[in-house]
């Protein structure tokens, strides 16, 4: 049943994924939050390539949708009900939302990275229902709260930069380094972002788009590079020339054979090159290189314990997402901002949950 407020029905408008290219807007029960949970008026949710994958290929590997599921994970609201066991959080409180949620305290957990634990929740991967839609419950443990001059919009921002966050980490980026980022799509700019405020010395990033790479200049990249069909040693030989050395660190954000395979005759030996990028299941590298070189390939899978950083780095001003956002929808044009963001159109499109509030 609807929740009503002052003798009127609130309606829990939400973008559920049917099938292959079956999305649609339908109303939803307002949830109640469960002990630990609480319940929140959804402000800004980001679409994210996964989000238009399912809408239109109806699986990610694995996870196939079999039910109708609500898309969103990049999200940020307002508490409106804490559930009995919450003390942390009252209403009122602005959140960003971590949309992985462990279910058991399982061997992952307790070494601290919870991401990798098989049972985990996770929002709009299937079955489980995210969180673009007018109200949504969440675990309280999850939601934290936003300072007064970090925005919803940033908040949201927090989920891409954490995978940003997490691939800068995994890969070692410290004072001093030299980066190569593959790709200046959203994942690009932020790890471009998060390797200039981690003290990578010198960045370049590549991509297809020219309008891409301006914003990769915008938000800090000291080189950019526009590729095309070349063979990636040639590649891999601009990004040299460009830096004056091979980089330490590449940072692979397509999942394209091509850019996988520039990203290891790029590395300087001894580097490391992180996979962030999901693409084919298999592709032709050449490990026999990375081998002899002694560099190390490590993947990630999302992020553990970066929202506490993000928002540090988001309040203390050192950081700006905000040109990321380049497009804004209500959520009432929810399927006209999927159709924006399936024509590759600007960086970040972002959907605008409250009707009362439409603000970043």
């Amino acid at each position: 049943m609807a929740a009503t407020k002052l003798g009127q029905t609130v309606e829990n408008l939400s973008v559920v994924v049917h099938g292959v290219g079956d999305l649609r807007l339908e109303n939803r029960p307002v949830p109640e939050p469960g002990p630990s949970e609480v319940l929140l008026r959804m402000h800004s949710v980001g679409i994210c390539g996964s989000d238009v994958h399912y809408w239109q290929h109806g699986r990610i590997g694995d996870f196939v949708v079999k039910k109708p599921m609500v898309l969103g994970h990049e999200a940020s609201g307002v508490v409106v009900k804490v559930g009995s066991s919450v003390t942390h959080l009252k209403p009122g409180d602005r959140v960003a939302i971590e949309p992985g949620v462990p279910r058991e305290n399982d061997e992952f957990c307790k070494n601290g990275r919870y991401n990798l634990s098989p049972t985990i929740f996770f929002c709009a991967t299937p079955p489980d229902d995210g969180n673009l839609c007018r109200f949504y419950t969440h675990n309280a443990n999850f939601c934290y709260k936003l300072p007064d001059n970090v925005t919803f919009e940033e908040g949201a921002l927090i989920e891409p930069l954490s995978v940003g966050i997490h691939a800068c980490r995994r890969a070692g980026v410290t004072l001093g380094s030299k980066v190569f980022i593959c790709g200046a799509g959203p994942i690009g700019l932020v790890s471009l972002i998060v390797a200039k405020m981690m003290g990578a010395s010198q960045v370049v990033i590549s991509d297809l788009s020219p309008s891409r790479l301006e914003k990769a200049k915008e938000v800090g990249a000291d080189f950019v590079l526009q590729v095309a069909k070349e063979p990636a040693q040639q590649t891999a030989q601009k990004v040299e020339e460009l830096l004056g050395c091979m980089p330490e660190i590449t940072i692979e954000c397509t999942g394209a054979e091509a850019c996988i395979q520039t990203g290891i005759y790029a590395t300087r030996s001894g580097g490391t090159l992180i996979l962030v990028g999901l693409g084919p299941a298999m592709v032709n590298v050449p490990i026999v290189n990375a081998a002899v070189r002694e560099v190390d390939i490590r993947g990630i899978f999302r992020y553990c314990n970066t929202w506490p950083m993000a928002i540090s780095m988001l309040a203390s001003k050192r950081v700006n997402v905000a040109p990321l956002v380049t497009h804004r929808f209500p959520l009432e044009k929810a399927l006209e901002a999927f159709e924006t963001t399936m024509r590759g159109e600007g960086v970040k499109v972002m959907l605008k949950c409250d009707q009362n509030d439409q603000n970043p």
